[in-house]
């Protein structure tokens, strides 16, 4: 059996698995610089993701953890991942990072009225509040009174597409994990996104040069690391606590965006980041009081 992790343990794992994804699309962006057609980064990205799943699984002496206990619903939920990574692709190419990852954080919102309607996830009026802080956070930092904000409606259509599709991702992933391993899930989102990539980008593959090959193995890497650690999450505290973490993407979206192109972040997305630092606080609180309680009711 493995250990049953804490609501806090497991909202560990949500920052370090959206970390792992933000530095996965800073690969992803850095590769659209040089034209690669979407569907192959994608198919490089899943090729990569699995493999670095299936040598952590073997090192381990695990490679049943990689078994799907029903096969047709990995698959379908597989395809939510394709869809998604497809349209990550296609945002980055028009949209700068931070704008990226300001237009994604509908998705914290949309996660909490799936969860509450399809699996009576109770939202308290301290965790509503705590989203709202977060999402707050984000009209803060994108400052649509300015005018400063250059939008492209095909990277807002993309995130759009993003937004429903990791949110039906991951309120069904929760219903998953149940009887799918956290390393199963992972793992088959990386088989089925090569397949599909493979199928779509046909034989107009472009080839790699061996620095791109590098970027290209890390993203993967990065993939797959932050693949995991979101079923993770998933599988041992609600969605509802993962949900609002999705929020930190835009801080360290903004580092890396700050440290790679020289994006310097206003004011505005300054303070909204300090909105989003106090809704994951919010929210790590309430999973600390509750836990104890959680642990009495197991006894």
């Amino acid at each position: 059996m493995k250990p049953r992790y804490s609501d806090l343990t497991a909202i560990l794992f949500a920052v370090v698995g959206f970390t792992c994804w933000v530095l996965g699309d800073t690969c992803v962006k850095w590769i659209g610089q040089y034209g690669f057609p979407p569907y192959e980064v994608v198919a490089f990205m899943g090729f990569f993701m699995a493999l670095t799943l299936a040598v952590q699984a073997a090192l381990r002496r695990d490679l049943r953890s990689l078994r799907p206990h029903s096969l047709p619903r990995q698959v379908l939920r597989s395809l939510l991942d394709m869809a998604n990574n497809v349209c990550v692709v296609i945002a980055l190419r028009h949209l700068s990072l931070t704008m990226f990852y300001i237009l994604v954080f509908l998705s914290p919102l949309t996660i909490a009225v799936l969860s509450r309607i399809f699996l009576r996830e109770h939202v308290s009026p301290s965790k509503a509040a705590a989203l709202f802080v977060g999402f707050a956070g984000v009209v803060v930092a994108v400052a649509p009174w300015s005018g400063h904000q250059q939008v492209d409606f095909i990277g807002v259509a993309a995130c759009m597409v993003c937004v429903v599709c990791f949110s039906v991702n991951m309120v069904w992933s929760r219903v998953l994990t149940r009887t799918e391993p956290p390393e199963s899930l992972a793992f088959f989102s990386g088989v089925v996104t090569t397949i599909a990539g493979l199928a779509l980008c046909g034989v107009h593959a472009q080839p790699l040069t061996p620095s791109l090959t590098a970027v290209v193995v890390t993203m993967g890497i990065f993939c797959a690391c932050g693949t995991l650690c979101f079923y993770i999450a998933v599988k041992h505290t609600s969605a509802g606590n993962v949900a609002p973490y999705h929020y930190t993407q835009l801080i360290t979206g903004t580092f890396v965006s700050w440290l790679i192109w020289h994006d310097r972040p206003s004011l505005t997305v300054v303070l909204g980041g300090a909105l989003i630092l106090c809704s994951g606080i919010l929210i790590a609180f309430q999973a600390r009081k509750q836990q104890p309680a959680a642990v009495t009711a197991s006894a």
